[in-house]
């Protein structure tokens, strides 16, 4: 657990429906559901600390402000994705279909929100 609480730090639940939101128009979709499964994973209480621990250090790189490529400039989410991607490679035994299937339901929400 004292990785999870030094993870913890870089991570709000706030600040990441915030970055979610804000790039749902313009951020690639395979970004989008790398970043949702990693969430709802996160969630899940089936999930072991250990897994928890990635992912809340490549959702916290995710929601920084600064990072290695600023999100603004074009190829931004670059940095962002192959965390995200690397994450999701080191949890993927954690990942169900059931926290696929979460995703793909929040991104067509964003996506179709008026």
């Amino acid at each position: 657990m004292p990785q999870l609480q030094k993870a913890s730090r870089f991570y709000s639940d706030k600040g990441f429906w915030h970055k979610v939101s804000k790039l749902a128009t313009k951020a690639t979709l395979e970004a989008l559901e790398k970043v949702l499964i990693l969430y709802y994973c996160f969630k899940d209480p089936a999930t072991p600390a250990k897994e928890k621990s990635i992912i809340l250090v490549a959702l916290g790189y995710f929601i920084m402000p600064i990072d290695a490529i600023p999100d603004i400039l074009p190829g931004g989410l670059v940095d962002d994705l192959s965390v995200l991607t690397i994450a999701a490679a080191k949890i993927t035994n954690s990942i169900s279909d059931w926290h696929i299937k979460q995703a793909r339901q929040k991104l067509n929400k964003l996506r179709h929100k008026d």
